[in-house]
């Protein structure tokens, strides 16, 4: 069996995954608060963790992996953009919970094998509340509830962080009634006009009516569907501290275990050109935005993942056209293969070591190279493609000049590069190049020979007049 190495967050080393039960490999992945479109940085961990959940699925079998990302469907967020809507929060949370699932299908991810929602857990949350009131790591102060960072000894372990060194360097919600400024909220009260349920029993005393805090949600969610101990939790590098510091206390404090996942997984942010994404700056953007201008998805997803996901991903149009120009020669050669089920041995070796799908690209690279010069089988390469979600049927529309045939094009500019090797005039191959780039034709030629590769701006009804 392939041996997968990961980069713990945890222990800060590539370990080699070891799961709890092969047989079924379990991973939560943090997922969206639902009152808007995804933008940019959001579909980031959904893609990475998508190939993740592919290699899995490869390696121990499709049907021994349980991948499940969580929806927030009670938040303040959503309550405001209800409010503001003049609709309810339902309404509001099931538009926005299927216009993700559109979005993140147009980037090739496969849905989850549970997909839960907060609403759906508030029995479990209260009770994970009780335990940890009863275990002495909750206490009730003014209609709340707060988890005791004190209690639990461990605090910090995820983030490498003193709480004193948390304190200083986090914005901390000012609340007189807390014991210490880090301990945060597990339950809030609730007003009429807000969402709200019987609350937890604290010190001998059920609270009233109330909703959960956040960091309460993914622990009672990931314990009602992995267990108090599963393989691997992830998400962007922003949940680390406090949200994924404040799981590991709540549910390790709550379960009496010593962990909560084995493995710790964070992606890099997403920057614009260079900058941080943000609406001030004019380079904020969803997916939905990129989509309706025509980029593909399959596109956004080649170019996600042409930066290794522990590094910070710049998105740049420069990108954003050379994924287009190399997908459609990609998709060219494959048309009408079939997958062969055996991954080229270096794309496995580059995903199994944590999850190196830079390296796999360009292990793409050179099989592509290999096909067109009929020293791999098409199929080969398609399948190698499809383990990183890439050339998938599912993406297979978007690319109306995939089927064109360039050949006679390649072979004239051959020709005509032969005679002026001969002759040292290269006028004849410079008129070629220059109006096969006027159609849209990115040309490359090398020792190897010439690749002709319909870019974004290709016209076909242009060719006609490269001859």
């Amino acid at each position: 069996m392939v041996e997968i190495r990961l980069t713990n967050s945890k222990t800060r080393r590539k370990e080699v995954l070891a799961p709890i039960d092969p047989a079924d490999v379990r991973m939560y992945v943090c997922g969206p608060t639902v009152y808007d479109r995804a933008h940019l940085g959001n579909a980031r961990p959904v893609v990475v963790f998508d190939v993740l959940n592919r290699l899995l699925r490869h390696v121990y079998g499709e049907g021994a992996v349980t991948y499940v990302r969580n929806f927030t469907d009670v938040d303040d967020k959503i309550n405001a953009r209800a409010a503001r809507d003049g609709r309810t929060i339902r309404e509001i949370t099931d538009e926005t919970i299927g216009w993700y699932h559109e979005d993140m299908k147009a980037l090739g991810a496969l849905r989850p094998t549970k997909e839960p929602r907060a609403t759906e857990y508030i029995e479990q949350m209260v009770e994970m509340i009780d335990e940890l009131g009863a275990r002495g790591h909750a206490y009730a102060a003014e209609g709340h509830v707060l988890f005791s960072v004190d209690s639990y000894a461990d605090y910090g372990a995820l983030s490498g962080r003193t709480v004193e060194d948390m304190i200083a360097g986090a914005r901390v919600e000012v609340a007189p009634y807390k014991r210490n400024p880090m301990d945060f909220v597990l339950w809030k009260p609730s007003e009429p006009d807000l969402p709200g349920w019987d609350g937890p029993m604290i010190g001998g005393e059920r609270l009233g009516r109330g909703r959960p805090g956040w960091h309460i949600e993914c622990s009672a969610m990931a314990k009602a569907l992995l267990d108090d101990k599963f393989d691997i939790h992830a998400g962007g590098i922003d949940l680390t501290f406090p949200h994924h510091e404040n799981e590991i206390a709540q549910s390790c404090c709550a379960n009496g275990t010593e962990e909560m996942a084995r493995f710790w997984l964070h992606n890099e942010m997403l920057q614009v050109e260079g900058k941080k994404m943000s609406k001030s700056l004019g380079n904020f953007f969803t997916v939905r935005d990129l989509l309706d201008q025509g980029v593909p998805g399959e596109v956004i997803r080649f170019v996600f993942l042409g930066t290794h996901y522990r590094k910070p991903m710049d998105w740049t149009e420069k990108k954003r056209d050379e994924a287009e120009a190399t997908l459609r020669g990609w998709r060219e050669v494959t048309a009408g293969a079939t997958p062969e089920p055996n991954p080229h041995s270096d794309v496995m070796t580059c995903l199994a070591d944590d999850l190196n799908t830079s390296g796999a690209i360009a292990s793409l690279h050179r099989q592509y190279a290999n096909v067109r010069k009929g020293a791999l089988r098409p199929g080969r390469f398609l399948w190698s493609a499809q383990l990183l979600g890439l050339l998938t049927p599912d993406l297979g529309g978007w690319d109306a000049t995939a089927s064109v045939d360039l050949t006679t094009y390649s072979d004239a500019l051959a020709a005509a590069r032969a005679e002026a090797m001969a002759s040292k005039d290269f006028s004849r191959v410079d008129t070629l190049k220059t109006a096969l780039t006027a159609a849209g034709v990115e040309v490359r030629m090398s020792k190897e020979g010439i690749e002709l590769i319909p870019g974004p701006d290709f016209d076909a009804d242009k060719l006609e007049f490269v001859s």
